[in-house]
């Protein structure tokens, strides 16, 4: 089967360091990859790896079937990347930093005006192409990276950590510029994040930790893998309350992280009748809800992945 990208034991050392630790994973066509771990976890140096901006130290890279370290120029033009830092030219307007990528991408002096103005009604900047990058919100200039990312019409979109440093509310709408765009274009999007709701508008996550992969599937497929309902509880006296519940109660797992106790049943709705009229430790809060993402890194690695 033809991947648009396809990793193959992937390794990136600095000296004794080793920051990517033998990757192995591949992206299908039109497919949102989302690849979920903490800062300082190895998809950034993955990512510029990808995007040919990185030697790997080991193993084989192929995007659009031509290899990142032999084919660098047809790589680059397969592809669009959104950093995660701003990379525009303040100095000049909207338009003019999109000509420029014109140029340097060599789009055919035919096609630019058209290709600017098609970009621009994507991302709805229409009406400020002429405005100087110094006078956008940090969105705008989020999704002025965007449009540029588009100008050559790559196959693979890099979006490193898009959203970071944005408020939810502009986090959400560059989301829905995104979205409309895989729709409209089927472009295929390799995406890097530590947020959890971003991870799960993946097709697939591989979830990333200390340079490894250590789980790669659907979000659906990677929470259900835990089985049964997770409960958050507090009490007047969490040992006591956790000894009890570890003594008297049928649970998966049970533990004790920063004063909640978190409870792995296999059915909530068996479990709390009896917990409640049970439990001899007074309850000061409890909450009921399925597995989510952190839940699966928690499992995994034994931290948080908001930590």
């Amino acid at each position: 089967m033809f991947y648009l990208i396809h990793v193959q034991n992937l390794k990136k050392s600095y000296k004794s360091f080793q920051a990517v630790k033998g990757s192995s994973f591949h992206v299908k066509e039109g497919e949102i990859f989302g690849f979920l771990g903490p800062n300082g976890a190895g998809k950034s140096t993955t990512i510029n790896i990808l995007s040919t901006m990185l030697e790997p130290s080991s193993g084989t890279v192929t995007i659009n079937g031509y290899e990142v370290t032999k084919q660098k120029n047809r790589v680059r033009e397969s592809i669009g990347i959104i950093f995660q830092e701003n990379t525009l030219d303040e100095k000049l307007t909207a338009k003019e930093n999109l000509m420029l990528h014109c140029k340097f991408y060599n789009v055919p002096r035919s096609k630019r005006k058209a290709r600017i103005a098609e970009v621009f009604e994507i991302v709805d900047l229409k009406e400020s192409a002429g405005t100087l990058v110094e006078k956008f919100s940090g969105g705008m200039q989020r999704r002025l990276e965007i449009a540029r990312g588009l100008l050559h019409y790559p196959k693979v979109l890099f979006l490193d950590e898009p959203s970071v440093g944005l408020d939810p509310q502009t986090r959400a709408h560059i989301w829905e510029y995104i979205l409309k765009l895989k729709e409209k274009e089927n472009i295929t999007m390799f995406l890097t994040t530590h947020y959890l709701d971003e991870a799960e508008i993946s097709d697939r996550v591989a979830i990333m930790d200390h340079g490894e992969i250590i789980a790669i599937d659907t979000p659906k497929n990677l929470k259900q893998q835990l089985g049964g309902d997770i409960i958050e509880i507090t009490t007047a006296d969490n040992q006591a309350a956790l000894q009890e519940i570890e003594d008297n109660f049928d649970v998966i797992d049970v533990s004790l992280k920063d004063e909640v106790i978190y409870c792995k049943v296999e059915n909530s709705d068996a479990f709390v009748s009896k917990f409640i009229k049970s439990l001899k430790t007074p309850l000061t809060g409890f909450d009921i809800r399925k597995p989510t993402l952190n839940d699966v890194f928690l499992s995994f690695t034994g931290r948080e992945i908001r930590g």
